[in-house]
């Protein structure tokens, strides 16, 4: 590990192949720049694909901290931000009338002091230590709304905040910010022009066989092989919601525990709901088309071999 940014694309990409990430050429490309330039990453994709992945792997490649700050509906900025210690205030305020201290002035300034104030994610990103700021990942952005998105344009447009009671704080080296949308609603242009954009799409078949063989070390050869092209097919029929990454690797270790060494329709439609999880989308499968698919999928791999 490493706390040093990389110097080209080539060292990029090797930095996040030692975290066992299985990156191409373009996505490579792209974070490369985002470190280089110091501009926020925007990553947009399916859920699944390895776009949180991709900000744990860098901190963990950079030795940096991982700040992570989860998006739901109604996030505000007491949550991402900052908040005040509202029992710990009244606390002091009703000591200094007990002692006698009537200075309103004094009593102001001590309770929205630094020793009052609770750091959230956003906050705690900007004050990182120089020389090692965090990774700052805001994970889902799309499930938050407009308001939150307009909070965030002067953090990633300036490296700071405005908190009314202590002015604008600054971060002396400014955090590396990855943003996710599983792109359930359009983000704003004015967001977006502050960031680098990447769509991270579903890998082509040999770099997802590389990822199983990398994240489920223990499936057989053959199974990978199977799982990965049956995986493969199902995203080209009309699905609710095609299987990711992620669920390949989880139906891989699955099958694993199971001690399946080859696929089969029984073991197919055991396992099902570690790969889809729409009941609309299994039926479908249950129906019979699971077993045309790996039918086909057992044929061409033989062609090939």
């Amino acid at each position: 590990m490493t706390s040093k940014l990389p110097s080209s694309i080539d060292e990029t990409e090797r930095l996040l192949d030692g975290a066992d990430y299985v990156a191409d050429r373009a996505l490579a490309t792209v974070l490369f720049l985002s470190l280089r330039m110091g501009r926020p990453l925007f990553l947009e994709g399916e859920a699944g694909v390895g776009k949180t992945e991709i900000a744990k792997v860098l901190a963990k490649a950079l030795d940096r901290p991982l700040i992570r700050l989860q998006c739901y509906e109604g996030l505000d900025v007491s949550s991402a931000l900052y908040e005040w210690n509202y029992a710990a205030q009244m606390i002091e305020i009703r000591m200094r009338e007990a002692s006698g201290d009537t200075d309103k002035d004094a009593t102001r300034s001590e309770i929205f002091s630094d020793r009052f104030l609770i750091r959230r994610p956003i906050l705690q990103a900007l004050e990182g230590q120089p020389g090692r700021a965090p990774v700052l990942l805001i994970d889902e952005l799309d499930r938050t709304d407009e308001a939150f998105e307009a909070f965030l344009l002067e953090i990633l447009s300036d490296n700071q905040v405005t908190i009314p009671e202590l002015g604008t704080i600054r971060a002396e080296e400014p955090p590396i910010v990855i943003i996710t949308t599983n792109r359930t609603r359009e983000i704003h242009d004015a967001l977006k022009r502050r960031c680098l954009y990447h769509w991270v799409d579903y890998p082509q078949a040999s770099r997802e066989l590389e990822i199983v063989k990398r994240k489920a070390p223990r499936a057989n050869a053959e199974l990978a092989e199977q799982l990965v092209a049956f995986v493969q097919r199902l995203r080209q029929i009309d699905l609710f919601k095609a299987p990711g990454v992620a669920e390949t690797i989880d139906w891989a270790n699955a099958l694993t525990e199971l001690n399946v060494v080859a696929l089969d329709p029984a073991h197919v439609s055991d396992t099902i709901g570690v790969l889809l999880k729409y009941q609309d989308d299994i039926q479908r499968l249950e129906r019979g088309e699971s077993r045309e698919i790996l039918t086909q999928v057992k044929r061409d791999l033989a062609a090939a071999s």
